[in-house]
């Protein structure tokens, strides 16, 4: 049962967000001594900056030219198949897909497809590369802020290196145009998720997706429960993660009400990010493996007014496929992973074929540093699996699994994820049968600039890291 004055918040806030909301989530209201700021101008310089965007994307497209691409067999990304077909772009963008017939403009670059493939660019929607760089050590391992149950106020751009060796061996590798690079889970709310272009860098900023939303990061299960409760705190069981969360969203609420009211209150970074979840600008991802569990927090999203986007990891999803396409969440999942915790031990090879037999939302992730370099191996692991059981999957439709699919649960699909006219020119060019283990990238395109060509040594990029160290005798 919710108490009164909880309750009253709950109903202020379902008048509150479709109106009210509107205010900016970071500027503070009322006098000094109201918010416990010592100069009103703080205030007013705090607005301003937010509005032009907090560790704003300074991305730029890298130079590109007018190229098409014909002779191969395209699967753009929406379940289509095209063979002998044809893909031009320019300026960035899509301009045209199509058959053998689709016009293209003389004196651009051609390249000849013949016998090969091309897909949209692969996208991860669960990474920690950045976060948790290679070479894997204690002083590189910034995704978990393990020290509150709760913790919304962290941004998991914050701890990004660019200079992580992962982002060109994914690109070059797996064919990777964009990630989404999440906090870890250890906390039942771990904080914001970046999405970044996968491009070099030297800063996060020039990585950062323009006009991708931020996700947010939460957890359920045995991660929580045991890391705190290790520590005798709460939570240390299921029902302390769930009543944790509540109270939480329950104070966001306040925090929504007291702000839409016109209340002076202090600036909070985390309700900030909870408010811009209860609003919808802020998508949430959330770790989650048991079916019962998956099943509970659809129905907290729904208590307190926000919508779960993917749950992630998600082996027991199958379990609840209607539920997830009633809810319109996807599942974003191993192909193969099972058996290493109690919560995963009912994790299931054809997961990934009965969530789309139920007509579910499915996405292909990793959650590794090596496995993103190889999604569409997975996608066809997945896709045999289903097969076995006499449940066909077209290869188009198990690539949508690794492009369109997880752009939309990032939010970017009207941006990318699809071969489109209009959309931002990331493609790929497969040496064969994208879904083959004995395929891999020829050349990988971002916004129509030429970034990996495997025939070309001076396009395969290197992380400054690994350029190696100065020697005895070097300048210091």
């Amino acid at each position: 049962m919710i108490p009164e004055f909880r309750l009253r918040a709950r109903t202020g806030v379902l008048a509150t967000l479709a109106s009210a909301l509107a205010l900016t989530a970071c500027a503070t209201t009322g006098s000094a001594g109201e918010t416990g700021s010592a100069r009103s101008d703080d205030k007013t310089f705090a607005a301003r900056i937010e509005s032009e965007g907090v560790f704003a994307s300074t991305y730029k497209a890298y130079p590109g030219i007018a190229t098409a691409l014909k002779g191969a067999t395209v699967f753009d990304g929406r379940g289509g198949r095209i063979e002998n077909g044809v893909v031009f772009f320019s300026g960035g963008k899509i301009v045209a897909v199509g058959g053998p017939d689709t016009p293209i403009p003389a004196d651009i670059a051609v390249f000849d497809g013949t016998g090969k493939f091309v897909t949209p660019g692969i996208i991860d929607i669960h990474s920690h590369l950045g976060d948790y760089p290679s070479p894997g050590v204690d002083a590189h391992s910034d995704g978990n802020e393990a020290t509150s149950p709760t913790t919304p106020e962290v941004w998991a751009e914050h701890s990004i290196w660019p200079q992580d060796p992962g982002f060109t061996r994914a690109l070059a590798n797996g064919g990777i145009t964009a990630l989404q690079i999440l906090p870890g889970s250890a906390n039942l709310m771990g904080g914001r998720s970046v999405t970044l272009k996968n491009v070099p860098g030297r800063t996060m900023q020039q990585m950062k997706f323009p006009g991708a939303p931020h996700g947010f990061k939460m957890a359920c299960g045995e991660n929580p429960k045991r890391v705190y409760g290790s520590r005798g705190r709460m939570p240390s069981t299921r029902m302390g993660n769930l009543a944790v969360n509540r109270d939480t969203w329950f104070d966001a609420i306040d925090y929504a009400n007291d702000q839409a009211s016109g209340k002076g209150v202090k600036r909070d970074l985390g309700k900030e990010t909870l408010v811009g979840v209860l609003k919808g600008e802020i998508l949430v991802h959330n770790h989650c493996y048991r079916a019962d569990e998956m099943a509970l927090v659809m129905d907290m999203a729904k208590e307190m007014g926000y919508k779960v986007t993917a749950f992630h990891h998600a082996v027991e999803a199958y379990k609840i496929g209607d539920l997830l396409r009633a809810n319109d969440v996807c599942s974003a999942i191993w192909a193969d992973w099972y058996g290493f915790k109690m919560e995963s031990y009912d994790g299931i090879m054809e997961n990934a074929a009965y969530l789309h037999q139920a007509g579910a939302c499915v996405v292909i992730h990793s959650d590794d540093q090596d496995d993103i370099q190889r999604l569409n191996q997975e996608a066809r692991k997945a896709q045999k699996a289903g097969l076995r059981l006499g449940i066909d999957i077209s290869d188009a439709t198990v690539i949508q699994w690794i492009t369109f699919n997880a752009a939309k649960a990032m939010g970017i699909e009207a941006m990318t994820g699809s071969l489109e006219p209009g959309k931002m020119a990331d493609v790929v060019l497969w040496n064969g049968d994208p879904l083959s283990v004995y395929s891999r990238p020829e050349k990988v395109w971002i916004d129509g600039a030429l970034m990996f060509d495997a025939l070309d040594p001076k396009r395969r990029p290197v992380s400054d890291f690994e350029l190696g160290q100065p020697g005895e005798g070097d300048v210091k």
